[in-house]
Parts: C-alpha cells; structure tokens; sequence
C-alpha cells in the first residue's frame, strides 16, 4: 500500500509540473500580457508603449526563465529603473532578503485587481467554496447511497422504479435549472409555497428560504445557503444513487449472499454486514472524483445566488485579465482535483481486496 501511494503521488507531482508549465505559457500569452499591460498603465498605449511597459516590467524575458520564477527554482525578478510594478517577493509580502518568492515557497504571486497576494485571496474565497461543497456533498451521498441502496435491494418493485425515475430526472436537470426551479418555488414572496405558507401562518417572514447566498459569506443560516445546496446536490444525487443501485443489483445476485439467506441471516444483517461493503466499491470512487464536477458547478451556482467564493473569483481574474490571479486559481483548482483522484484510488484499493493483496 505504503508503495502504491508513493507512486501515485510521483505521478501527481508530475502531473502538476505539466499543468503548471501549460497554464502558465497560456496564461501569458503575448494577446493577455498585453491586455494587462493596457489595464495597469494605459488602455490607449500604443503598441511601442506596451512593448516598453513589458520591458521594464521584466515580461520580455523568456517564459522558461519566468515559469522558474514561479516555480520558486529561479530567483525572483528585482524592479529596475522606470519598472511600475514591485518585485515579485515585495509583491507578495516575502521577507526583504529572501531571493526565491515562487510556488515552492507558497507564494503565488500578487493580484493586479484586489493589489494583494493570490494566497491571501484566494484563501477565503476557497473556505467560502469549501462549505458549500461539503454540504452538497452530504446531500449528494447520503441520498444518492441512501436511494441507491433502497432501489437495489427491491429490484423490480414500485419503490425501484420510482427512485429510478427520480434518479433519471435529477440526472437529466442541470444544476442551474434546479437553482431557478427552487428559487420559484421557495424564494419568491408573489409564488410558490412561502405566500401559502404566509397565509396559513407557518412563516413569518415573507419566504422560506432567502433567493441569494450573499448573507451566507459571514454566517450561514439554512435560510441562507439550503437553496444553493440543493441545487448543486439535487444534480448528482441521481447520478449517484443509479451507480449504488446497478452496483447493489449485482452484489445481491452474488451467491455468498444466496449462502447467508439460505442460512438463516435476516435482511438487514445481509445488507449491513455483508453486501453493503463490497457494494460501496464502485460508489466510493465515483463519490470521490465528482469533486472536479463540483468545483466547475460551483461556479454558477455562486453567480446564481451572488455567492462571493472560489467560482466567483475565477470570473472576476478571468474577467479583469489578472493573470497571477488565474494561474494561482487554476492550479489550487487542480492540486485539489488530483488530491481527490489519489485519495480514491487509495479508498478502492483499500475496499477492493483483490487490488489490496494482489
């Protein structure tokens, strides 16, 4: 096991050096450095003004030499005379006589739009995402296992056809038509349920639940932040629970389960202490990689319900042309997605004795 994580881990560390060198020659392309050039200084420079503002502000040396810059391997590129934007360690805050200021030191850069360094930026934006995917994420397991597990242990009955239908319809429903389905529905003072709940008395305030999560950035209240939770958690809950019930079917049909019927065993003890295990397999390792989906579904729901987090401040770099901004957003996002992808190869391993002691 010990050798198996450390091999997927070289194979992550690869795969960020490759990421990080394709993002950062994207991100600084001649047309966006330009962009930023104009945006920082002028938006009437002339061509020649651009050329003289990169120069003076180091973007005319090679990408190699300023991808090692962000690396942390190289030192970190010093002002000189007639440069408008600090030096890179300056910038984020380093100490005076520190020469190295990159990624491998934990700095990644200075934002040209929020003048701070990216860290400090994104940091609070990326908890505010956290909290929100973590409640997704409940909704999203326990009640795509929950009806997964229900629908597959009575295969074939009203109640699986009926969880399948919710699975299909809950699959087939993007996650920002749910946000403007649940907004009408519980966030609207003039239809939906909150006026014949304000009618009838059982609310005092004019809806149930709040049509923005802007609130939500301080405190959340589940008056606040439900709506946005389930919009995300109603897309996947059906995804989820049709690969627990195709996966619970088939364990079902296995015959060490013919054997503990024969034996005697009840059905609650079959499915708790015998299928439910080896059931969870294929779910686990599907629950773990829809992290990459959260992340990218995030991003509307937080424009949707004016939620200033992760997906918000990718918009805003993308936006405001703020290329160290982008990058550092860019590559939190995948450093994440990989953490996720080796914690379930590590969870299947681990459920799957065969990959375990082969």
């Amino acid at each position: 096991m010990i050798r198996f994580a450390l091999r997927r881990l070289g194979i992550l560390l690869l795969t960020m050096l490759f990421l990080a060198s394709m993002v950062f020659w994207l991100t600084n392309l001649p047309s966006n450095l330009e962009k930023m050039a104009k945006s920082e200084a002028s938006v009437r420079m002339t061509d020649a003004d651009v050329d003289l503002w990169l120069g003076r502000n180091g973007y005319d040396r090679p990408q190699v030499v300023r991808f090692g810059e962000w690396l942390g391997v190289l030192p970190a590129w010093q002002p000189g005379e007639g440069a408008t934007l600090a030096g890179r360690c300056a910038a984020v805050g380093a100490d005076p006589g520190q020469r190295f200021c990159g990624a491998l030191q934990g700095h990644l850069g200075a934002s040209t739009v929020f003048d701070q360094p990216v860290t400090r930026v994104i940091a609070p934006k990326l908890a505010a995402t956290g909290w929100l995917m973590l409640y997704a994420m409940l909704v999203l397991t326990l009640g795509g296992i929950g009806l997964g597990v229900v629908s597959g242990i009575r295969e074939g009955s009203p109640t699986d056809r009926i969880v399948s239908t919710l699975a299909i319809v809950s699959t087939a429903t993007p996650d920002y038509v749910w946000a403007v389905i649940l907004v009408v529905i519980f966030a609207s003072a003039t239809s939906g349920l909150s006026p014949i709940l304000g009618d009838l008395g059982l609310i005092e305030t004019p809806t149930l639940f709040l049509g923005t999560a802007t609130s939500a950035e301080t405190a959340i209240t589940w008056r606040n932040f439900t709506l946005p939770v389930l919009a995300i958690g109603l897309y996947g809950v059906g995804y989820i629970a049709s690969i627990t019930r195709a996966s619970m079917v088939e364990v079902m049909r296995a015959q060490y389960i013919r054997t503990a019927r024969l034996k005697g065993l009840g059905k609650a003890r079959i499915v708790l202490r015998h299928a439910l295990r080896n059931a969870m397999i294929v779910p686990v390792t599907v629950i773990m990689l829809q992290f990459p989906w959260l992340l990218s579904g995030v991003v509307i729901i937080e424009i949707i319900f004016n939620y200033k987090g992760f997906g918000w401040l990718v918009v805003q770099a993308a936006g405001n042309n703020d290329i160290e901004l982008l990058m550092g957003c860019t590559m939190v996002a995948a450093v994440i997605v990989l953490i996720t992808q080796l914690v379930s190869d590590i969870a299947y391993t681990l459920l799957n004795p065969r990959l375990r002691f082969g």
